[in-house]
């Protein structure tokens, strides 16, 4: 099963409704409803907008549309980490260093996400994390993104 078909069955599991209609925005959930924008063209663009209209279902509260408020923006931000977090987990980074994937656009093509979820993500987890995060035996570097096994950084350092 392909992301995209993997994220509407959880739509369905949910009995979360995906619509697809012409509208301004990319993406829009409320009431159990996600609606995603014709204009999105490609697989990878409908998988990066649903995991995060998937994520207000999971995050968010009433209206958050009125993006001036705080509060809003922090429900927006804490859909899209949702997204990051389940599209895109920490592992998939490891996955792609273990297949000799070297940079971000091999990366969003492993994932069958756009380039810009994938800058999005490493962006979140660094905002998170800092500059790097050791987990599983390995060091993320997010800014070059760069994957250590840490038994190589005890040789390096030795």
């Amino acid at each position: 099963m392909d992301l995209f078909e993997d994220l509407m069955e959880e739509c369905f599991t949910n009995n979360i409704e995906v619509y697809i209609r012409r509208m301004k925005n990319k993406g829009l959930y409320g009431d159990n409803i996600i609606w995603l924008s014709n204009s999105l063209s490609t697989t990878v663009e409908k998988v990066s907008i649903l995991a995060e209209e998937l994520g207000h279902y999971h995050t968010s509260a009433g209206d958050i549309l009125n993006q001036t408020k705080i509060d809003n923006r922090k429900q927006e931000l804490k859909a899209r980490s949702w997204a990051h977090k389940r599209v895109f987990p920490l592992s998939k980074i490891i996955e792609a260093h273990k297949l000799n994937l070297r940079n971000k656009y091999e990366l969003a093509d492993y994932l069958n996400v756009t380039e810009e979820f994938v800058e999005a993500s490493l962006k979140r987890y660094q905002d998170k994390f800092g500059l790097f995060v050791d987990i599983d035996g390995y060091t993320i570097f997010f800014d070059p993104l760069e994957v250590v096994e840490i038994s190589d950084q005890k040789n390096f350092y030795s």
